[in-house]
């Protein structure tokens, strides 16, 4: 799961508070400030380098700006991959998120290291803000046709793919049951519903309340499927968290308030080597990214770069994340 977005503040009278023209411009400069005086954000060098805003107000301020384009760096659909990066990468947002406002950093910081970069949105209506709530499986048929897409655009064999909450969860369900295993080298998640949530007890307090679930679901299928022992996610894990011959990187935060407990996105099982479960906290003590503010983490985008490329792994910097914002 993700939070949703905030809605777009109407439009100003003169005198009054700034329009969202105006309140666009200030994100962007907010995250993209923010990022260069951490030295964490990507100067361009070359005209195929892109800045790297690790602020989630760079998310707001593309959402404003442009609602469901592509980030920066993604959707290229001449990029052929290099033969130090041979595989493109697919990122997958959550629910309720979209490709813009959930892959302003990740996307460019990929492109700038040489990936071809791909993005969808998915489970939600065409020109919806929000994306992500339709039921799982349909949204994996999306994947699955995108994947398709990007493979015979690229010519490459396999993708890696990235997801952040359900987007992370989701895509096994495509390994298992849509034939995705043969054509997925790595799955990397950034706090993703593995076995889903109790949302810090709130599922339990709707199902007190007769009919609650089912109103829940009823606007958001993927709510309720991603509810701790629904019958998808039972299925999901059913004979096994992982499928032989890919690879399996989870990257959670122990202040996830979506994903309760953030445990429960960590996998099991698999041959050696096959799975690897990082808690950010334990490489960084200020680390205090959220669920929403992990996909704008320096420290788990830079553990992202590690898992999609281990031979060139590299201990990631320490610096402060804060909840939300991120860094």
């Amino acid at each position: 799961m993700s939070l949703p977005m905030p809605m777009p503040m109407p439009r100003s009278r003169p005198g009054s508070r700034p329009g969202p023209r105006r309140l666009t411009a200030s994100l962007l400069a907010l995250g993209t400030a923010t990022a260069s005086a951490l030295g964490l954000a990507t100067a361009p060098a070359h005209a195929s380098t892109y800045p790297v805003p690790y602020s989630f107000a760079a998310g707001v301020a593309a959402e404003l700006a442009a609602p469901g384009s592509a980030p920066p760096g993604s959707n290229n659909w001449s990029c052929k991959p290099s033969s130090a990066h041979p595989r493109p990468v697919v990122l997958v947002h959550g629910t309720f998120g979209d490709m813009t406002d959930s892959w302003q950093a990740l996307s460019p910081l990929l492109a700038n290291q040489g990936y071809c970069v791909f993005a969808l949105n998915y489970g939600g209506s065409p020109g919806n803000l929000f994306q992500g709530y339709g039921d799982i499986p349909t949204s994996a048929a999306q994947l699955a046709t995108f994947v398709d897409q990007v493979l015979a655009a690229t010519g490459a064999a396999q993708v890696d793919i990235v997801g952040h909450s359900q987007g992370g969860m989701m895509p096994r369900y495509y390994l298992k049951n849509l034939g995705g295993a043969a054509k997925v080298h790595t799955l990397v998640g950034l706090a993703p519903s593995n076995h889903g949530t109790d949302l810090d007890g709130l599922t339990g307090l709707l199902a007190a309340f007769p009919g609650g679930s089912s109103f829940v679901s009823s606007l958001c299928a993927a709510c309720g499927q991603q509810v701790v022992g629904s019958p998808f996610i039972t299925a999901l894990n059913a004979g096994g968290d992982t499928v032989p011959g890919v690879h399996y990187t989870v990257i959670e935060t122990r202040y996830d308030e979506v994903v309760t407990p953030y445990t429960s996105a960590f996998l099991t099982g698999g041959s050696s080597g096959q799975v690897s479960d990082i808690t950010l906290q334990d490489q960084c003590g200020l680390d205090f990214a959220d669920h929403l503010a992990v996909i704008y983490d320096p420290v788990a985008l830079h553990d992202v770069s590690n898992a999609l490329d281990p031979a060139h792994a590299t201990a990631p910097l320490c610096v402060p994340v804060l909840p939300v914002l991120g860094g």
